[in-house]
């Protein structure tokens, strides 16, 4: 029997679809918006170098870009970790009250979170942090080696304990839903796709290995980083370090 029909993803798929005769006549559901800006206030606060460029063309950056598990013994720099965050979900522009990110999200709304387990960083302590975008800075919200945690809440792939950086997405949900309702899970998955394309293209313009990763332990992920898995969850991860 062929069970595509009664899967969670065709289902949604299918009752989320825009039509003309029913999309001006649907009920708008009312779920209120959340900050646009996640802050952890008593965080410790690294602010990212601004001085960087990456020098490879375009044509080698599509061209060369592989998945890549096997990761050398050796730091990242600042400015390599700065040239991804940036990448990722740095601010690029402003129309008004809007501030545009290089990738791009439905209705300027940004959604997505980004974590970081720093495991191999010049000058970083080893730690869990979050991506403040405003400010372009890091806050420290644990610290310590977490390789190995991560790795076993992500099935067991053990490549993401040597890498030394795994970049860690979450949604949050309202953020997006209370312009977007129903649909709106469409553009918070689209959203993570963007970021991660920016991030994987970035790593092989400096030259480094990067690999995305979206089978894992949910709530595992959630309970390490601290959220609720309810109005904030992990979606998406992607490791980076020196190729081997």
């Amino acid at each position: 029997m062929d069970d595509l029909k009664n899967s969670h993803g065709y289902r949604y798929l299918q009752e989320t679809k825009f039509d003309d005769q029913t999309l001006w006549r649907q009920q708008r559901l009312e779920i209120e918006p959340a900050e646009p800006y996640k802050v952890y206030s008593e965080a410790k606060k690294v602010k990212l170098p601004t001085d960087w460029k990456i020098g490879r063309s375009l044509n080698d950056i599509l061209q060369y870009r592989r998945s890549c598990r096997r990761y050398a013994d050796k730091p990242l720099s600042m400015q390599d970790l700065a040239v991804l965050l940036w990448a990722c979900q740095g601010i690029s522009g402003r129309a008004g009250s809007f501030f545009f990110r290089t990738a791009p999200s439905a209705g300027a709304l940004y959604p997505v979170e980004t974590y970081l387990s720093i495991q191999n960083v010049e000058t970083l302590v080893p730690g869990l942090y979050h991506f403040q975008p405003a400010e372009f800075a890091l806050g420290k919200i644990h610290d310590g080696f977490a390789g190995y945690k991560v790795a076993d809440a992500a099935l067991g792939q053990n490549f993401l304990a040597k890498a030394g950086v795994v970049f860690i997405w979450s949604a949050i949900l309202r953020r997006n839903f209370s312009k977007y309702g129903h649909r709106g899970l469409r553009y918070v998955m689209m959203d993570a796709g963007h970021i991660c394309q920016n991030l994987l293209l970035a790593a092989e313009g400096l030259e480094l290995g990067a690999c995305p990763v979206a089978a894992f332990y949910d709530d595992e992920f959630n309970r390490l980083l601290g959220l609720d898995g309810e109005e904030e969850s992990v979606i998406y991860l992607a490791a980076v370090g020196a190729k081997e």
